[in-house]
């Protein structure tokens, strides 16, 4: 066996580290600029030469599980001062005010469902609340853009629901661009909202709507992280798996009483959660089983009662301390 010098060794990892195409040490959160940068965002760069796909690629060619020791040090290091960037975040808030919003991916701009996520997410934006999702398209994009809206009047949204019509998937090319210009259009100074994605799935953009990004490499960490933070509860629209996974993840925090206290959970469309993803009713019965306990569930087709719903659940707890 060769022993290689102790010295010799920490040397070889930190050039590595150096060598990486991001910062291991991140000290705040990401935002739009940080991941695309002016020359994209203005419409003049390439999405391939931005910090995110630059990230993405290395990622890819190292490999997702990261067989290179190096590497794995080099992601972890990163993700760990996330967590520290997130929590520094977080500690402006009332964590009664955080709320998340858990939905499928594929959903169109031009879906009577993106419309009303926007809506009902402005809502909750103007009502004082921090919304989070993972970070991504569909109904994630959704609920970052009614942030971004908060304050503006319907005609605005309108406005800004037409604009981004036009490339209504995040398969389509000029996905990216038409966000960036509903930024230019409608400027956001006042309301934050907080993304949570993850270069596992580098494939979908990250939302530049979400005024702070959390963005990690492990993705098990970011999607915890989501369903933890929102202790204002979370609002469930129709998705797929990873919808349907999210679920029982935070049925199993509310179960246990993980942070002491068991959060709503709300379903919105009636249909789809009763029919065609029976999720709803399996929980129900369960819990009259006593096999769930302490879970707050909520159905119901109405955006307006699932934010009443959440703003009641905030003024009936106590304010939320973390150890």
């Amino acid at each position: 066996m060769i022993t290689i010098p102790e010295s010799l060794a920490l040397k070889h990892i930190a050039d590595y580290l150096r060598q990486v195409p991001y910062d291991v040490t991140p000290q705040v959160l990401y935002c739009a600029n940080a991941l695309y940068g002016d020359d994209l965002m203005s419409g003049n760069g390439k999405l391939d030469d931005c910090y995110d796909q630059l990230v993405y690629q290395h990622y890819l060619s190292t490999g997702k599980l990261a067989c290179n020791e190096h590497e794995m040090l080099a992601r972890a290091l990163h993700d760990y001062a996330m967590d520290k960037a997130l929590n520094r975040f977080l500690e402006q808030f009332d964590r009664r005010r955080v709320v998340g919003i858990m939905g499928g991916h594929q959903l169109q701009r031009d879906e009577p469902m993106y419309r009303e996520i926007v809506l009902l997410s402005k809502d909750l934006t103007e009502h004082h609340s921090l919304m989070v999702t993972g970070g991504g398209p569909g109904a994630m994009e959704a609920t970052h853009l009614g942030a971004w809206l908060a304050g503006r009047g319907l005609d605005e949204v309108e406005q800004a629901l037409s604009m981004l019509r036009t490339s209504p998937s995040y398969k389509d090319s000029h996905w990216l661009n038409t966000a960036f210009s509903v930024m230019r259009a409608f400027p956001q100074h006042e309301y934050q909202s907080l993304g949570i994605p993850t270069w596992l799935y580098g494939h979908e953009p990250s939302t530049p709507f979400a005024t702070h990004i959390a963005k990690y490499f492990d993705n098990s960490i970011r999607e915890d992280t989501i369903l933890t933070i929102a202790f204002g509860g979370i609002i469930y629209t129709p998705g797929s798996a990873g919808t349907i996974q999210e679920v029982f993840q935070e049925a199993v925090q509310n179960h246990y009483l993980s942070f002491g206290v068991s959060s709503p959970m709300v379903f919105l469309g009636r249909q789809f959660w009763d029919e065609e993803m029976p999720v709803y009713p399996f929980l129900e019965l369960m819990m009259q089983q006593g096999k769930y306990k302490n879970l707050h569930l909520v159905i119901t087709d109405s955006a307006t009662d699932a934010v009443q719903e959440l703003l009641s659940f905030r003024n009936r707890v106590e304010p939320i301390e973390l150890s």
